[in-house]
């Protein structure tokens, strides 16, 4: 499975907000965004001006890397996106947020999405009571999603969980921590996405 493997501080620089991919160090004054906000490079913190198409390709590039997608996966969850009723952003933005990999982090199994899609690839979790290994499953309403129960003495998965109210919990998700269970209530919220992203900047990027 091919995935990005570079330096993920320098990712948040690049695209100006913290990308939350260091888990809860991404929460500290620790983070490289938070001791270094400017791009990478030796021009980094020289003034920066896009064009209208430059600011488009940041914004697609920030969510790519928001959700720890490559171009293809993108563009390909874009797509379904346009072909579903209803606004093609939003849309966009519900397919990202039901991916297995992102409930998993969402509802606090995992510190960061990128933990979440690694311990979904290990088998770690059981969607409906069967094993489940690909991350990029779209999760749909009434679904269940557990840690296996010879998975629960994970350490990674048990302090994800005692952190998780930092975060904060979405109302489409119900956790029962006790019972490492997750279930699915509803399809995801837009205004319960709260992170600075301007879909309708990807949409005209796709539509040129």
């Amino acid at each position: 499975m091919a995935r990005y493997r570079g330096p993920t501080d320098k990712l948040s620089r690049r695209e100006g907000v913290e990308l939350l991919l260091k888990g809860d160090r991404s929460f500290t004054d620790k983070s490289g965004f938070a001791r270094r906000p400017y791009p990478p490079g030796q021009h980094g913190q020289g003034r920066s001006k896009f064009s209208e198409y430059g600011s488009q390709l940041r914004e697609k590039q920030k969510v790519k890397r928001y959700y720890g997608l490559l171009e293809k996966q993108f563009r390909r969850t874009f797509f379904r996106a346009e072909r579903k009723k209803g606004v093609t952003g939003e849309n966009l933005l519900q397919l990202l947020e039901s991916r297995l990999d992102n409930v998993v982090y969402r509802c606090g199994f995992a510190h960061s999405r990128a933990e979440g899609r690694q311990l979904v690839v290990h088998r770690h979790f059981e969607l409906n009571g069967r094993k489940v290994g690909t991350p990029s499953i779209t999760i749909k309403p009434g679904d269940v999603i557990e840690v296996r129960e010879k998975s629960r003495k994970v350490q990674s998965i048990v302090s994800a969980l005692e952190g998780v109210e930092r975060r904060g919990m979405p109302t489409w998700l119900e956790v029962d921590k006790n019972a490492f269970k997750t279930t699915v209530k509803a399809d995801p919220i837009r205004d319960e996405i709260q992170l600075p992203i301007n879909e309708q900047l990807i949409v005209e990027l796709y539509s040129k």
